[in-house]
């Protein structure tokens, strides 16, 4: 099953790439706890950047990625 999503900007890949160097095999979760935080303190701008960089990390971090890259 091929997943669409949307990437904002390159500092979304950006914040993706730190995240996996930083947090690993861990790094999905860091994204989304850091989308629950904003979601919490009612900032859903940053909690919609911070989903969509958590779905970017785990595409990123796949092992069978099956889409074009642009």
């Amino acid at each position: 099953m091929q997943q669409h999503f949307y990437i904002a900007d390159s500092e979304a890949v950006a914040d993706a790439h730190e995240l996996l160097t930083h947090y690993g095999e861990n790094a999905r979760s860091e994204a989304a706890a850091r989308a629950s935080r904003s979601r919490d303190v009612g900032n859903i701008v940053h909690f919609c950047r911070w989903r969509q960089i958590a779905r970017l990390v785990e595409w990123m971090d796949s092992e069978d990625i099956d889409a074009t890259l642009h």
